[in-house]
């Protein structure tokens, strides 16, 4: 069973940056999608930025230009480095990993239908 141990978020202001780093075990990074999504109150899950097994990277238009996804294979790390925060940025940061049987979309937007996540990272950011 794949676990997954999300890190790196904080309470910064507005136009600020984070990394977030989610560690993964009984899981190899790089073999299927993973991604992260987040969770704010009174709003839904949304997926923010997915990763592809080639690398090919994919974002919800409101992050593009501002958080870049990657992932580390050798420390078995997924990374997303978040710039120029706004409040709207505000929730818990999950990051998700598709599981083998996963035949959806590798799109941004699917992260949150993977299979497996971990236990979020609440970020904060003020005006």
């Amino acid at each position: 069973q794949a676990s997954l141990a999300e890190s790196g978020g904080g309470s910064v202001q507005a136009g600020g940056s984070l990394r977030l780093s989610c560690a993964a075990s009984e899981y190899s990074t790089g073999k299927y999608c993973m991604g992260w999504f987040r969770q704010s109150p009174g709003k839904g899950r949304e997926g923010v930025a997915s990763i592809l097994p080639d690398g090919t990277t994919k974002y919800i238009d409101s992050v593009k230009g501002r958080f870049t996804i990657s992932q580390d294979n050798g420390a078995n790390t997924l990374l997303l480095q978040m710039e120029d925060l706004k409040p709207e940025d505000t929730g818990m940061y999950y990051c998700a990993a598709a599981s083998r049987w996963y035949s959806g979309p590798c799109e941004a937007r699917a992260v949150t239908s993977y299979g497996f996540q971990g236990q979020g990272t609440q970020v904060t950011v003020s005006s």
